[in-house]
């Protein structure tokens, strides 16, 4: 008789603070690209008798998130020694937070998705802390040898940990996507994932269904993608199975490292528990203290959870797919917002901006970075309203924006594309069609109303498509009755 088993997953997720300056210390927090060990000092290389000071912009920023994320921001918190020797850690040890964390107590909502049947089912997933620390180098392995870079070190980080609330690796991606969305709408961190931004350690266990103990996990270090998340998860998962299925189920914690190439975890050591990082109060930065007032300063420009955007897009007729991309691109969502301003139709604007735009850009090999703004297409928006270009005119128009760089008004006065609205040139154009198209006002008559088609093409053909197609079906309906 097989036993069916229920995963249990929990993350610890590791979010660089959007700051100008390091966790305490002056140095530039931009190491990206850098050259190697020139953005440090005493302070981040950790030498003795330097003083670190905790930098109050990271703090400030790390309760926009907490509150993001729903957390108690605790008035009273205090760093911690993490004691642990490594090569990338230039002075032995990380200014951490144990027991006193930042905020603790938080919830994320999010959606899964099931891809073979592209249903969605709602889900939550509790945050049990979030604390502030710093971050250590880079290590660089060539051939034998090893390259040290501590541009990184002393980089503010969150640490944010979860409950074991995920059920699934699928559902550990898609909670650490909503995660993402929300630390970036908050203003807390890029969380550019390709910079390293945004780090991933997650914890996976088995139980037979129905038993409520937590049996030993296994931690998967250092992933750095939502895509090796879950691989990850999904092959260790495998692996617990086996093990229970051949009642070796693990007596002990143990570390691994992801090699994505291989498709496999590599045991790296047992797991460490607190004992083993011999916490201790900081001796050098006293406690961080805040008020009621100011962490309702600090929290109160926070508009809106990225689950409230996409509901209010979908609420406006766009669908879940769109909800989703305006929510995730702030470029993108910027364009849409204000062309939707002007025309008061959402499915207007995300076919201007989400279709034709991106469609356009795709066209001619370029990038959001060529994009016209979202001025250049609130211009684009109003002559298409105004009735001074028709939509299928508004197409060109956007697409020579796009290569040309020109705004709307210039390239629709420097190609006559004005839209015709006069009466009287747009009867004298239904005339000559209608002449020319005896049959199909023979079928309109006959009961084929999709007949009077062929005149309108015809108008708009002879016209350029500078005919407005409105009046023209208007003027056609008086005509026949």
């Amino acid at each position: 008789m097989s036993t069916e088993f229920e995963t249990i997953i929990g993350l610890e997720v590791h979010a660089q603070v959007s700051s100008k300056t390091k966790m305490f210390c002056s140095c530039d927090n931009d190491a990206w690209a850098k050259e190697p060990n020139t953005t440090v000092c005493p302070v981040c290389m950790g030498f003795p008798g330097t003083l670190p000071v905790a930098n109050k912009a990271v703090v400030e920023k790390a309760v926009q998130a907490s509150t993001a994320l729903k957390c108690t921001v605790n008035e009273r918190s205090h760093f911690d020694r993490k004691n642990y020797f490594y090569p990338d850690l230039p002075s032995g040890f990380q200014i951490s937070q144990y027991q006193h964390p930042l905020a603790s107590h938080g919830s994320v909502q999010f959606t899964i998705t099931d891809p073979a049947t592209n249903t969605t089912e709602p889900a939550e997933c509790r945050i049990l802390r979030l604390h502030l620390e710093n971050d250590a180098g880079k290590l660089t392995h060539i051939s034998r040898n090893t390259l040290v870079d501590y541009n990184r070190a002393g980089t503010p980080l969150m640490e944010i940990v979860t409950e074991p609330d995920l059920r699934s690796p699928r559902a550990a991606a898609a909670f650490a996507e909503e995660l993402r969305r929300i630390l970036v709408a908050s203003g807390a961190s890029e969380a550019d994932m390709f910079k390293g931004m945004m780090r991933f350690d997650a914890s996976i266990s088995l139980r037979p269904k129905g038993d409520k103990k937590l049996y030993p996990r296994v931690e998967i270090k250092n992933l750095n993608s939502f895509k090796m998340l879950e691989r990850a998860l999904s092959y260790q998962e495998q692996e617990l199975k086996k093990l229970w299925e051949e009642g070796k189920q693990p007596t002990g914690e143990t570390t691994v490292g992801w090699l994505d190439d291989e498709g496999e975890t590599k045991l790296l050591r047992d797991k460490e528990s607190a004992a083993d990082y011999r916490y201790f109060p900081e001796p050098d930065i006293p406690p961080i203290v805040l008020t009621r007032e100011m962490i309702e300063n600090v929290s109160k420009d926070f508009a809106a959870l990225p689950s409230e955007k996409r509901a209010e897009y979908e609420a406006m007729g766009l669908s879940p797919a769109e909800a989703v991309i305006l929510t995730d691109a702030a470029e993108l969502r910027e364009r849409f917002d204000a062309v939707q301003a002007v025309t008061g139709d959402a499915k207007r604007a995300s076919s201007i901006v989400l279709t034709q735009m991106t469609g356009l850009l795709s066209k001619h090999e370029k990038s959001l970075i060529d994009a016209p703004s979202k001025e250049a297409l609130v211009e684009l928006a109003k002559a298409m309203k105004s009735g001074k270009i028709n939509s299928n005119a508004g197409k060109d128009v956007l697409e020579k924006m796009i290569t040309t760089g020109k705004s709307a008004t210039e390239i629709i006065k420097a190609e006559g594309m004005g839209q015709i609205s006069d009466t009287g040139a747009l009867e004298k154009l239904l005339d000559e069609a209608i002449n020319a198209n005896p049959k199909a006002i023979e079928s309109y008559k006959a009961g084929k109303t999709q007949a009077l088609g062929a005149i309108v093409g015809a108008v708009m053909k002879e016209s350029k498509g500078q005919a407005n197609p409105e009046k023209v079906q208007q003027l056609l309906q008086a005509k026949i009755s």
